[in-house]
């Protein structure tokens, strides 16, 4: 990725969208936040609004496939959602790229790192943080694909018996 180019991560769900972004350089990834979802319109441009105000050259949607790698009810959803925004944003950005990328396990993981909550109104605001958490679990998944794999070094004793 050239430098000063963002990457923004969508986990798209029914009621709420959690998005995380790289930093400048893209090398980490932040949560942003959770848009509660009203129309697909709105969701659209709210999504559109971060990706301009951002500077984001490529965005990366959840796939959430079934545990056997089919396609699931949401992800028919997911890449509906996928298609309209791309459509939505080729015309202002036509060098983005959106990338779909298997989520299976993102939300699990999400739900592990944060922990379980017990009021009613913990666990609404437990819930936007689990889809930001996954949407940044989902970033750094993306930006690690292509990252360079490490051989330990035979001098620091690692190897030893």
């Amino acid at each position: 990725m050239p430098p000063n180019t963002r990457t923004l991560a969508l986990d798209v769900g029914d009621r709420r969208i959690g998005l995380a972004i790289t930093d400048a350089l893209g090398l980490t990834a932040q949560p942003l936040f959770t848009l509660r979802r009203t129309s697909l319109r709105a969701d659209l441009k709210a999504v559109a609004r971060f990706v301009r105000q951002h500077q984001v050259e490529t965005v990366v949607v959840g796939n959430p496939l079934h545990a056997d790698g089919s396609t699931s009810p949401q992800s028919l959803k997911t890449l509906a959602f996928a298609d309209a925004l791309l459509e939505h944003l080729q015309p202002n950005h036509p060098n983005l790229t959106l990338h779909l990328l298997d989520e299976r396990l993102t939300t699990r993981d999400a739900h592990a790192l944060l922990g379980a909550r017990s009021s009613k109104a913990d666990r609404m605001d437990h819930q936007e943080k689990i889809d930001q958490v996954a949407a940044v679990l989902l970033l750094e998944a993306f930006l690690s694909r292509d990252a360079v794999t490490l051989l330990p070094d035979p001098d620091d004793g690692s190897l030893r018996g």
